[in-house]
């Protein structure tokens, strides 16, 4: 077994549980410490991790890592995705407007903006405000492993879903004020020239494809790294605020399932516009939803 991997899995389902270090380390009779050397990859019994899956009401596979893993919670999920792209040395998007990846060095700032003005109205605003912040700090640690990590990137964006948020602006249905809507409208044009650039330069180790209709039923990721491949069935866009969306996330290293959505993916690619067609098409959009 890699406990270190373990380790990993137990945080993640930790974080989607809900429940705090302290509760799970009380119910097992541990330090609370200890149940963090657990996380970091210390050696843990059978025993224990049969205790820990029925705490956290998943099957003791899962903790193994074997079999599919799943995550309604968004911070749980970034943690999951953040731990996959330490070892990627490739990752392909199908689907959706934004790839945090591919983002511009803005996005990050006023996506804190808009996320914390959403969480200031929240009803619970203390649990929005701590939901945000664990996010917050999961994209700051993916921001950074990318700038070191130099990973191939391959992006099939959908044109319906740039349309809706060039209309609508990044962070969509968050509860925002005048101001904080022009701001995301704003932004979102940002991205959109930025990704049309990307189109036209062509950049080495970075492919981006704009898909027309159908559009992609939801946004697929897989990673690949030199020992396995991971696929991720995301339906949190980058700029989803945890307190606001809901939805259930996959994670699987399963060879058919990678095999079956990198077919899809290749289909996507033959069909999409690309290099300068895909530029002067995202431009036509953006002037269409923006006019002067």
């Amino acid at each position: 077994m890699r406990f270190d991997e373990i380790g990993q899995q137990l945080r993640n389902y930790r974080l989607e549980s809900g429940l705090k270090a302290d509760e799970i380390a009380a119910r097992l009779g541990i330090s609370r410490a200890a149940l963090y050397r657990y996380e970091k990859g210390e050696v843990i019994k059978l025993d224990t991790i049969r205790r820990l899956a029925e705490m956290l009401q998943v099957s003791p596979l899962a903790l193994l890592g074997i079999g599919v893993d799943y995550f309604s919670r968004i911070n749980a999920f970034l943690e999951r995705q953040r731990q996959i792209e330490e070892d990627a040395d490739s990752q392909l998007q199908l689907g959706g407007a934004l790839c945090f990846a591919l983002a511009t060095e803005g996005f990050d700032h006023i996506l804190r903006e808009l996320w914390l003005e959403a969480a200031g109205m929240a009803p619970d605003r203390a649990a929005a405000r701590s939901l945000t912040d664990q996010c917050l700090t999961s994209l700051a640690q993916r921001r950074l492993l990318l700038e070191q990590r130099r990973t191939n990137i391959t992006v099939l964006l959908s044109e319906m879903a740039l349309r809706r948020m060039l209309v609508e602006g990044i962070g969509a249905g968050l509860p925002l004020s005048e101001r904080g809507r022009a701001e995301a409208k704003a932004a979102a044009m940002t991205q959109a020239e930025h990704l049309a650039n990307l189109m036209e330069q062509a950049p080495l180790g970075v492919q981006i494809g704009l898909l027309q209709e159908p559009e992609p039923s939801y946004q697929a990721m897989i990673y690949r790294a030199r020992d396995r491949a991971h696929v991720i069935g995301n339906p949190f866009p980058p700029d989803a605020h945890p307190s606001w969306h809901i939805g259930i996330a996959s994670v699987t290293s399963a060879d058919d399932a990678v095999a079956i959505h990198q077919r899809v993916a290749e289909a996507c690619w033959r069909q999409a516009r690309k290099g300068m067609a895909a530029a002067q098409r995202l431009r036509i959009l953006i002037a269409e939803t923006n006019p002067a």
